[in-house]
């Protein structure tokens, strides 16, 4: 080989690199269809931290407890969890565009219900409602990304991701700016969203018709039976249980306005986002999936530690931090759990989605509640290390199923 060719081949690049480029062209690349579908998914995740700012409001205005306060949480996602056993039924039957617009009808409805509230109890009923629109649209939204999206089902879930991260950075700013003059506005706010969003899609999202096979109701529990899928959702399910610690009840110790809630949630958010959609990818090239996975749940655990420790002496600027660094490890998680229960099993993906997400979120409805309950009864710092101790057993769960996990894995580079 001469030196002028070593010199050219040397800046060759390779496949890997030539794979990674084109995928990188065609995340901005999409069709309509599916830049319309991921926007409404922004406005549909916004609806999961909207209420933190405007929790300990809530509880002054409708003389609540910050447990009952946390069952807003609970029902949502108690309910968006049942309902994801049944998404794959519906859409099966009447196609993925019908089922995403009656989910956002239903978000409509319920988010306007939840801003009529004159009791909690009719509020966490309202939530409730709220997480069965939710759960029809956030199952489909994926499904439907994936199957529009150019640039394989990375680039697909990387955007869905992306949608995630920024509707829940988003949440707690619109949450703030609206529930700083009025606790109920966030949530007529958020109906005003989803209703721009159904229009958007009823006129950019081509008819997508019912898949010739019909999914069986049946069919996500029996996805879980696969050894790949069910460490994927066991250790979700503790993992969202850490997350969901942190959502529900650090307002409640930060001791700051709706605006000051807002702004840390806001942080939180932003590198949830940024995280999940530009340093997961790398990580898992160069590191893996089972490495990346319980790595960083390793660096949660300890984090939520030092957010106890910090409750503990009432170090709010600890906590601050603390908790917009939680942000960045759960969006390298978030990504990583996702395409492993996308691609783990033998599954469709929209079952292997609806069972992971069933296991899942049952996480996220047990955390408010049990972590606010605590925090009453024990003190502030114990939730979190409660939490911290769900994300070891989330650490165990995968290192035992790794030889199934590791299938899934790209070549680490």
């Amino acid at each position: 080989m001469t030196a002028e060719s070593a010199v050219h081949s040397s800046h060759e690049p390779s496949g890997t690199e030539k794979t990674l480029e084109a995928e990188k062209a065609s995340f901005f690349r999409q069709p309509k269809a599916v830049w319309a579908t991921a926007i409404a998914a922004v406005f549909a995740f916004m609806g999961i931290g909207l209420v933190d700012p405007i929790l300990p409001s809530i509880a002054v205005n409708l003389k609540a407890t910050p447990s009952e306060v946390s069952l807003l949480f609970t029902s949502y996602f108690l309910v968006t969890a049942v309902a994801m056993l049944v998404t794959g039924f519906v859409s099966s039957r009447i196609g993925g565009k019908k089922t995403l617009l009656i989910g956002l009808a239903l978000i409509v409805v319920f988010a306007s219900l939840s801003g009529t509230s004159g009791s909690v109890w009719q509020l966490v009923g309202f939530r409730a409602g709220w997480g069965l629109g939710n759960a029809l649209f956030v199952a489909t939204a994926l499904a439907v990304i994936v199957g529009v999206a150019t640039g394989g089902t990375s680039t697909a879930i990387i955007l869905y991701e992306a949608a995630l991260g920024l509707g829940i950075s988003l949440g707690p700013l619109a949450g703030a700016l609206l529930g700083g003059w009025k606790w109920r506005a966030p949530f007529f706010g958020t109906a005003t969203l989803m209703a721009i969003a159904f229009i958007a899609l009823v006129v950019m999202l081509p008819k997508t018709p019912a898949p010739a096979k019909k999914t069986r109701l049946s069919a996500p529990i029996r996805a879980l039976a696969h050894a790949g899928l069910r460490t994927t959702a066991g250790s979700a399910f503790f993992y969202n249980f850490g997350f969901f610690t942190v959502l529900a009840f650090v307002p409640f110790i930060l001791g700051m306005s709706a605006y000051g809630i807002g702004a840390v949630f806001f942080g939180w958010g932003v590198a949830l986002a940024l995280c999940s959609v530009f340093v997961a990818p790398q990580l898992q090239t160069r590191f893996g999936d089972v490495k990346v996975l319980t790595g960083t749940l390793a660096c949660l655990a300890l984090d939520l530690a030092g957010i106890g420790l910090s409750a503990a002496v009432h170090s709010v600027p600890a906590i601050v931090v603390l908790v917009i660094v939680a942000g960045a490890l759960l969006g390298v998680n978030n990504t990583v759990y996702t395409e492993l229960a996308m691609g783990v099993s033998d599954s469709p993906r929209p079952v292997a989605s609806a069972g992971y997400n069933f296991v899942r979120w049952m996480g996220g409805a047990l955390a408010p509640y049990v972590a606010t309950k605590l925090g009453e009864t024990f003190g502030a710092p114990i939730p979190f290390f409660v939490a911290a101790v769900a994300l070891v057993i989330a650490i165990g769960i995968a290192l035992a199923g790794r030889a199934y996990l590791s299938e899934h894995e790209p070549a680490a580079v």
